[in-house]
């Protein structure tokens, strides 16, 4: 069967569920993905610091060839992995990967014009960008700890650093005419026992204070606070937990991040998403996959990624719910990885939007919870991949057939080159 016969099919099913499967792919393709710099070179960013430090809570594996090494390596990586990605898109930046040419330029710094590259890529591009403070792999991040360091002197860097950061995330969005958002996370906490949780949060609480203490227009700036479990060299505890930001978030009035990779294996994202909206102005969500004490693996379609899209399409909050990715693996070709990930979001997405919502909250009004639950069941076997397909061709972007053939030319073109010689 064609894709065309196929789609027409599906398409009257869809409709017999009183769903219009032209509108859903209208829909979820407005929605903005933005997708992380980091997968391409293993965290590794483009400052010239001799001194740079590996760890943080941060661990990319593997050696896999073709790593990029230099911002255009990267943004001809970005660029393909795009090109094999529908839907509207951004792009999420960590404050390490400026154009520094070569200068030293330490974390306390950065200025707008060091990301001035990326502005003029986003907007040849057509692309949004978001933006992220970085608080680890530096010789500041004294005894693991930056904003909830005993040692003032410490502090004081990290609040500059991100309030810096801040304005960078400003001054992209300005550049852009949309809202960058600009995320923290940071790594510190302890990897055993410790008397010191609650001095340690305290001084988290005046750092991101003074952090915050600067009023940027919100048409440009969305500030994100975002929480984790623990990381790895740090097991024990971290100070930045998701009760700590959770308040916090709702106290300053900021974005909370939920990183689906940052909770217990048995804590639902998909379950913290309506609690968050009845008190915060909006939630950031990083889609990984956590596999045992690991965050960061790419992410594969699973029933938590389609549960997390499905509860803010019903509550039509994408307006207030924004949607990223943050993984990273070595261990496999990077560009490839990027793009799975991104395209398990972008199915998970488009799912979302032809569930039909107003017929499974009928039969709940109704009190008739085994229709309910029937249908729910019957939705796993519609023809969902013929709708996809749909949505890819609509988007120029190849299908589920291709697209590994296309990641696997690459390689051979472009990526085995870089590590010849």
């Amino acid at each position: 069967m064609d894709k065309k016969t196929a789609y027409q099919l599906a398409k009257e099913q869809y409709a017999s569920l009183g769903v219009d499967t032209d509108i859903a792919i209208k829909k979820a393709k407005q929605i903005p993905l933005s997708v992380h710099c980091w997968q391409g070179d293993d965290v590794v960013g483009f400052e010239s610091q001799q001194s740079l430090l590996s760890g943080g809570g941060i661990l990319s594996t593997g050696a896999y060839p073709g790593r990029a090494e230099n911002i255009d390596q990267l943004a001809q990586d970005i660029d393909k992995a795009f090109s094999l990605i529908p839907g509207a898109k951004k792009l999420a930046l960590h404050a390490m990967y400026g154009d520094f040419k070569g200068e030293k330029i330490d974390r306390n710094q950065i200025e707008p014009q060091h990301f001035d590259w990326w502005l003029h890529w986003a907007k040849q591009s057509g692309h949004g960008l978001d933006f992220n403070p970085t608080l680890f792999s530096h010789p500041k991040q004294a005894q693991g700890y930056t904003l909830a360091s005993m040692d003032k002197g410490v502090r004081d860097f990290w609040i500059e650093h991100v309030a810096r950061s801040r304005k960078i995330a400003a001054y992209l969005g300005a550049g852009l005419h949309q809202v960058c958002i600009n995320n923290i996370w940071i790594p510190d906490g302890e990897k055993d026992v410790t008397p010191s949780r609650l001095v340690h949060r305290k001084h988290l609480l005046e750092s991101l204070d003074a952090i915050f203490s600067e009023s940027l227009p919100r048409s440009q700036l969305l500030d994100a606070v975002e929480s984790k479990l623990f990381g790895i060299g740090y097991e024990y505890y971290t100070p930045g937990s998701n009760e700590f930001y959770l308040l916090y978030a709702a106290r300053k009035n900021i974005a909370i991040t939920f990183d689906t990779g940052h909770f217990h294996p048995t804590e639902l994202v998909s379950d913290k998403i309506s609690a968050a909206l009845l008190f915060l102005p909006a939630i950031l969500l990083h889609i990984s996959r956590g596999v045992r004490w690991d965050s960061d693996h790419v992410p594969v379609l699973s029933q938590e990624i389609v549960d997390i899209m499905a509860e803010v399409k019903r509550n039509d909050a994408f307006d207030r719910v924004h949607l990223g990715t943050d993984f990273f693996d070595g261990s496999i070709n990077r560009v490839g990885a990027w793009v799975l990930g991104a395209r398990t979001v972008a199915k998970a997405l488009l799912y979302a939007h032809l569930e039909p919502t107003k017929q499974l909250s009928a039969y709940e009004q109704e009190g008739n919870l085994f229709a309910r639950l029937a249908l729910f069941e019957n939705l796993k076997t519609m023809p969902f991949s013929a709708v996809w397909n749909q949505y890819l061709e609509t988007e120029n972007v190849t299908d589920d057939r291709g697209w590994i053939q296309e990641i696997l030319n690459y390689e051979q073109e472009v990526l085995t080159k870089r590590n010849a010689g």
